[in-house]
């Protein structure tokens, strides 16, 4: 009777923890991932519900289009490509009434050949007058050379402004970066912001429509530590359990950046901002809340993580040199990422490729399929680090993509043959924790033996005298 009630009791309370911090996590916003599906446009979107200068309730849609994704054709000396966007609009409280639509189309022009490749993004913007409430935001983009389409969805909240109890709208976070072309802030569609962003911007609106109590608004700038290292090698140990590596990112564990009190003494919608420059790369969550009384408190929260320049494509020289630490030895590679001048670092890259390869053609093929491989790993298994530092990241980028993919709860086999009984050709990867609204990242994490020793060696050996072009695993 005595363990049944113990085990009751506890059980009681972990439902009482789980119950609270549904609350806290459900008010909790990561932004979105990359979506990459090879052949098929990339989009990455964002959604917003804000009130405008007048206090009306709109809905802002922002996407980003990938130019390398999407098929251009010649037309008169100029690179173009014919798109279409779809916007759907899905009122979650009603969900009988007519959606909203709206259909645009999009024509992106440049006289530059590059553009075809190029992992810049064309952006779009559109405003839609709504009304309070809960809704789903549906954006397909259409390919129309193609006839290809990739969709993505999104929830949105819009608080009533003349309601009598306080609302705090998500948080929206823009960023601003002085080299580019595009001037002023701008949304950003991802979790991930690049470190080339010198500064962000982050706000949110609060409607308080009683005069006789007045608003005290609270935030703060968190940073998590988490795990930013490159991948161990096939035949390294496991990683230990208690590691940063294993548990990936540790939420108890964080800095305080910034923090800051506001009162509002006036009623209506008030806009915040916040401004923030030169974060270091890293997980950040940018927290807010009101006390309205001893039961009730408001609370939202965003996070985002600052990873490379210009993630998650490779352009630089040093994004250049860090991925081929899974071809050269520790002690090459740290002498590599030593050199700290760029140019001089770019012609170390140039000469490591031309002096394995040696063919400058082949050579050329060699590093844009493995720096191909890098950009999309990034896209495919970012998670709170580069896709490239991960265990599947590294992989990815040796071996290519898998023929069969198999996944359990927290298991996943990758195999590059239809002998599955042949471990070499098998690659097997577990996850510490399994993704959920309390940990939303995949973090599969390789078996490590030294029976991969002889394949590993093989592989960079591919890489390193340009084999890799005609045979794989």
């Amino acid at each position: 009777m005595k363990s049944f009630f113990k085990a009751f009791c506890l059980a009681l309370i972990s439902f009482l923890v789980v119950s609270c911090n549904n609350t806290y996590v459900e008010n909790v916003d990561r932004g979105e991932g990359y979506y990459f599906r090879p052949g098929y446009p990339e989009l990455r979107m964002v959604a917003s519900g804000l009130f405008d200068i007048e206090n009306q309730a709109i809905i802002e849609v922002v996407g980003d289009i990938v130019y390398g994704s999407v098929v251009f054709k010649k037309v008169n000396n100029r690179f173009q490509a014919s798109l279409s966007v779809d916007i759907q609009i899905i009122d979650k409280e009603n969900p009988e009434s007519t959606p909203q639509n709206l259909q645009f189309p999009i024509v992106i022009r440049d006289s530059q050949p590059n553009i075809v490749q190029s992992q810049r993004v064309f952006s779009f913007n559109r405003n839609i007058q709504s009304s309070p409430g809960r809704y789903t935001v549906n954006v397909t983009l259409i390919d129309n050379s193609s006839g290809k389409q990739t969709s993505r969805s999104a929830d949105v909240i819009i608080p009533d402004p003349d309601d009598i109890t306080p609302h705090i709208t998500n948080i929206r976070v823009l960023g601003k970066e002085l080299e580019e072309e595009r001037t002023g802030f701008f949304p950003v569609t991802t979790y991930d912001v690049q470190k080339s962003v010198d500064s962000l911007r982050l706000e949110f609106q609060v409607t308080n429509n009683d005069p006789d109590n007045p608003l005290t608004i609270e935030s703060r700038l968190l940073r998590f530590r988490s795990d930013t290292s490159i991948a161990n090698p096939l035949t390294y140990y496991n990683y230990p359990t208690a590691s940063l590596p294993y548990k990936g990112i540790d939420y108890d564990r964080f800095e305080v950046i910034q923090e800051s009190r506001r009162t509002l003494l006036q009623p209506g919608s008030v806009l915040i901002q916040f401004w923030f420059t030169d974060l270091e790369r890293g997980n950040y969550r940018f927290e807010v809340t009101s006390r309205l009384d001893e039961d009730r408190e408001l609370f939202k929260a965003r996070d985002f993580g600052i990873k490379s320049p210009n993630y998650p494509a490779i352009r630089s020289a040093r994004e250049l040199a860090a991925p081929l630490h899974y071809l050269m030895d520790d002690d090459d590679h740290e002498k590599l990422m030593s050199i700290s001048d760029n140019d001089s670092l770019k012609k170390e890259i140039d000469r490591f490729w031309l002096s394995n390869v040696k063919s400058a053609s082949k050579a050329k093929q060699v590093l844009e399929l493995y720096y191909q491989r890098v950009e999309e790993a990034n896209k495919q298994f970012s998670n709170f680090k580069e896709g490239w530092k991960t265990d599947p990241g590294m992989i990815y980028i040796l071996f290519g993509p898998p023929l069969q993919v198999e996944t359990s709860l927290d298991r996943m086999r990758w195999s590059y043959s239809y002998n599955m009984s042949r471990f070499e050709d098998n690659f097997f990867f577990e996850t510490p924790r399994v993704r959920s609204e309390f940990y939303p990242y995949y973090n599969y994490l390789l078996n490590r033996s030294q029976q991969y020793y002889n394949v590993q060696y093989q592989q960079i050996q591919r890489w390193l005298n340009g084999t890799v072009l005609r045979d794989n695993l």
